[in-house]
């Protein structure tokens, strides 16, 4: 082993400039043997650096190479496993944890006892050693030693101490004074021990002199000494003397203590007998309050209001600790619950009678209201309770039971005088919706179209007015006179007649407004009775009573809740509020929904295009609900009502597409615009007038689409089984007619089947014309249809007039058979076939007879073109000329 010292210490440590003090021969636990060399180094240079440098032989010859090292301040712990036994394991802790086993015990021991000289010498730092022998490790060497034993070979390790600043100047000062300090150091230190010995004899000689003075000072210590004693038996005389005192002292001090004890006690007795009769007292004027104070006047409910919160502050203060064991405080406790059961009893009683008087007095103003399409206001009602909303807050805070009994009574009652009075109001409304028709028919004499337009644009937009919690430009409008109730349906088919029918425009016009105002006097309705139920019963924080949204249960159709209440034996769930109030709606209005459903019912029996008035009304309402409380009972009913109207409307598009396809055109006369057509423009019409700026445009706008491929299809469908009318002329009509309404109505979700509409009109017009027009010069036709054989068999059309039947006289024999008169009589012909097909209100007789007129031309210009290129310079020519045609065709438009 001192020969690998050796060995690492020069090829290794020595040019790094690195001392090797100690040496380890290790492998790694748990792996392969692979042996290697832990080293403890220093520095030469300082500041000393001390590290374990790991060392390993390399494999490729027999020199060693440094691998890794660690500072030793880096180390945390040694770890040697066991403190008894003889164990090679132990563990390095640096950033991470190193495990070693050691050739031998010796070995480790040496290396760990190094690694703590080094940091007791070097580090100063705490390093655990942990199971490490107390005899391994030695104690830290002072600061000041100069030299310190490491490792096996017991190493000297020399330490230079640099001179201080004085020791330097007492050096220099000495060295001056003899000449040859520097010269003869010999000399120089033989000089300096001989001054040394004469200094060490005068210093003897100084030690023995003083012999004398020593005896003489310890002389005067005894003298000292005995007066200290003389001292201290004074000082106990006084301390004795100070005792009695001190006794005396106490003796007061305690007396005293016991006096200010017993004032401090009748202090805070004092305290607490203030405490409980400023707070537990109550007034006899709240106490007669209490027992028989007015509950019907304004100024009666304000004493027993004050009373009522005195009384709750006396029984809800907080008492300290013992007072409840006080006989005069149980007594008055027992006072307080008396006054508090006593009062909710009154109280109870009083607003379950107001609660009754207030059904049967709103009973008597129904009659005043049957025939005007109002529902009776609450409002008094509602403010003459609002005054007990204080005491209600008491009594729920005081007696729950009653508080939730009061509730349960509140709802039983004022929905059955909500239920007369709904039920009633919806009747009023029926009559008066019932009642349109006949007034409808006073508007039948008027032109049909312009009349719907004008009474539609005056209806939407014409009239002024507000309306509570609605913006509808379609307002209230009080509609007056009787009849009887109307069965019938609208559809698209007879909207083109509707001039002579009772299913008008001023009639659903009028429908609108009632149905309109009959939301209109619902919305505040509800908003009102909501709000008061919030104030009066203090609703607006969590309140522990209520149903949960679970406890709905269907009775005979309507939507209603269980009793808000279950009694004192059962805690009802925590609920919102938002939730509480919605529940209680619901069992007050619960007609409201059902009612709705049959005023709706009833309107589109009367007619189905109401569904398009409700449709929008009814969004809007329960858009504006929406934005006020999602979750409210308004917004909820509105919205199940809107589902019905929708699928009324949806029911309604439907049926008219139904009846289109059940259309059936009369075989002995000519079709023109079929019905259901011009009954989509009157339909598109009306549903742009209504839906203007409405909420639900995308409802309309998916009708729509199913609307006109309903018309495409079926107009199709009759064209293909017209017999009177040819095919192309019912597509060219109809789908011209349809492209002007959406032009015209600039409808954008319609505008593909615009463009669609255009392209079959225009497709239609082309093959009628063509198809008419057929071969107006039927014999040239067939010899220019001969020669364009020939040229396709391979023939130059220059070689064609040298064929037998295609030569120059045969052309001008064809030629010769057309002149110009037998041509306008065949146009003339022509036009009054073309009269004849065409309905008059399309007015396409002059487009179908331009479009004519074009294609002659071009089919002229051809037979020219061919004449040019097959007969060049033959001078032959047609008998007639373009302007000839054009003369022809302006003629004959003239004289029709």
């Amino acid at each position: 082993m001192t020969a690998i010292k050796h060995a690492l210490q020069r090829d290794i440590f020595t040019p790094n400039d690195e001392r090797l003090l100690s040496i380890v021969n290790v492998c790694k636990a748990g792996k392969k043997k692979k042996n290697c060399f832990l080293c403890a180094t220093v520095s030469t240079e300082r500041p000393v650096q001390v590290n374990v440098v790991k060392v390993k032989k390399s494999d490729k010859g027999d020199f060693y190479k440094r691998q890794i090292a660690w500072p030793l301040r880096d180390l945390t712990v040694v770890d040697a496993k066991d403190a008894n036994k003889e164990n090679p394991d132990f563990d390095l802790h640096f950033d991470k944890v190193y495990k070693w086993v050691a050739s031998s015990v010796v070995e480790k021991n040496s290396f760990i006892s190094c690694i703590w000289k080094l940091n007791q010498r070097y580090l100063r730092k705490k390093i655990d050693f942990a199971n490490v022998s107390s005899q391994l490790l030695e104690e830290s060497i002072p600061s000041g030693e100069s030299q310190i034993v490491v490792g096996g070979d017991e190493e000297s390790v020399d330490e230079y101490q640099e001179l201080n600043a004085r020791e330097e100047q007492d050096i220099e000062i000495m060295m001056e004074g003899c000449e040859y300090a520097i010269s003869n150091a010999e000399a120089f230190a033989e000089k300096l021990s001989r001054e040394l010995q004469v200094l060490d004899g005068a210093n003897i000689q100084s030690i023995m002199a003083s012999e004398k003075q020593v005896n003489i000072l310890m002389q005067l210590l005894d003298e000292a000494l005995k007066e200290v004693d003389e001292i201290e038996q004074k000082l106990s005389s006084y301390e004795e003397m100070l005792q009695s005192v001190k006794d005396q002292m106490d003796q007061i001090s305690q007396s005293n203590h016991l006096i200010q004890l017993s004032n401090t006690n009748n202090k805070k007795l004092l305290e607490e007998i203030e405490f409980l009769v400023n707070h537990m007292d109550l007034s006899k004027g709240h106490i007669k309050a209490l027992e028989d104070g007015d509950l019907s006047s304004s100024r009666g409910i304000e004493a027993c209001t004050n009373a009522s919160e005195a009384l709750l502050h006396c029984m809800n203060i907080s008492l300290r600790p013992g007072h409840e064991m006080l006989h005069a405080v149980k007594k008055q406790q027992t006072s307080f619950s008396h006054y508090k059961e006593h009062f909710a009893r009154r109280l109870a009683s009083h607003l379950n009678n107001v609660f009754v008087h207030q059904g049967h007095d709103q009973s008597s103003t129904l009659a005043q209201h049957s025939v005007e399409l109002t529902l009776p206001k609450h409002h008094p009602f509602h403010r003459d309770l609002l005054q007990y909303a204080k005491l209600m807050e008491w009594l729920k805070n005081t007696d729950r039971e009653k508080y939730e009994g009061l509730i349960r009574n509140y709802v039983d009652y004022i929905s059955k005088l909500y239920e007369r009075e709904i039920r009633d109001f919806f009747e009023v409304a029926k009559t008066k919706m019932s009642c349109t028709t006949k007034e409808g028919k006073k508007f039948a004499t008027l032109p049909r179209k312009e009349t719907a337009v004008k009474q539609e644009t005056e209806s939407l937009h014409g009239s002024v007015g507000k309306l509570t919690g609605s913006t509808s430009s379609l307002n209230i409008l009080s509609v007056q006179g009787s009849g009887s109730r109307r069965s019938q349906s609208s559809s698209l088919l007879d909207m083109g007649n509707m001039s002579a029918s009772d299913l008008d425009v001023a009639d659903r016009t009028k429908f609108d407004k009632i149905f309109e105002q009959v939301l209109s006097e619902l919305e505040p309705l509800c908003l009102a009775e909501q709000d008061f139920i919030s104030k009066f019963f203090k609703l607006q924080q969590q309140l522990n009573v209520g149903t949960s949204p679970g406890e709905l249960e269907e009775t005979d159709g309507l939507v209603s809740s269980r009793p808000l209440m279950s009694g004192p034996e059962k805690q009802p769930s925590a609920s919102s509020e938002k939730e509480i109030v919605r529940q209680m709606m619901i069992k007050i209005f619960r007609t409201i929904e059902p009612e709705l459903n049959v005023l709706i019912a009833f309107g589109d029996k009367i007619d189905s295009f109401n569904s398009l008035y409700m449709l929008v009304k009814m969004s809007y309402h329960v858009w504006t609900a929406e934005n006020v409380d999602p979750a409210s009972f308004l917004s909820t009913t509105l919205g199940n009502v809107l589902v019905t109207v929708k699928r009324n409307f949806d029911k309604c598009i439907s049926s008219q597409i139904k009846q289109m396809e059940e259309v059936k055109i009369s075989k002995k006369s000519k079709v023109g615009i079929l019905p259901f057509v011009s009954g989509f423009e009157e339909f598109a019409e009306l549903a742009e007038s209504i839906f203007r700026n409405a909420e639900r445009r995308g409802d309309l706008d998916k009708a729509y689409i199913k609307l006109i491929r309903a018309v495409s299809a079926n107009v199709e469908k009759v064209a293909n089984e017209s017999q009177k009318t040819p095919r192309d002329v019912v597509m060219m009509e109809n789908f011209h007619h349809i492209f002007a309404t959406l032009s015209r109505l600039k409808i954008s979700c319609l505008e593909a089947e615009r463009k669609e509409a255009k392209q079959k009109y225009t497709d239609h017009l082309q093959s009628y014309v063509i198809y008419s027009l057929g071969q107006p010069l039927d014999k040239l036709n067939q010899f220019f249809e001969g020669i364009e054989a020939r040229v396709a068999q391979g023939v130059r059309e220059e070689e064609v007039s040298y064929q037998l039947a295609y030569n120059k006289q045969e052309l001008r024999k064809v030629i010769k058979e057309y002149p110009g008169k037998e041509v306008k009589k065949g146009l003339d012909n022509l036009y009054k076939k073309v009269d004849k097909h065409l309905c008059e209100e399309e007015n396409l007789l002059q487009v179908v007879w331009h479009s004519m007129q074009d294609e002659f031309i071009r089919q002229y210009k051809h037979f020219e073109g061919l004449i040019a290129r097959c007969y060049p310079g033959s001078g032959v020519t047609m008998e007639f000329t373009i302007q000839d045609i054009l003369e022809y065709f302006s003629s004959i438009a003239q004289s029709h």
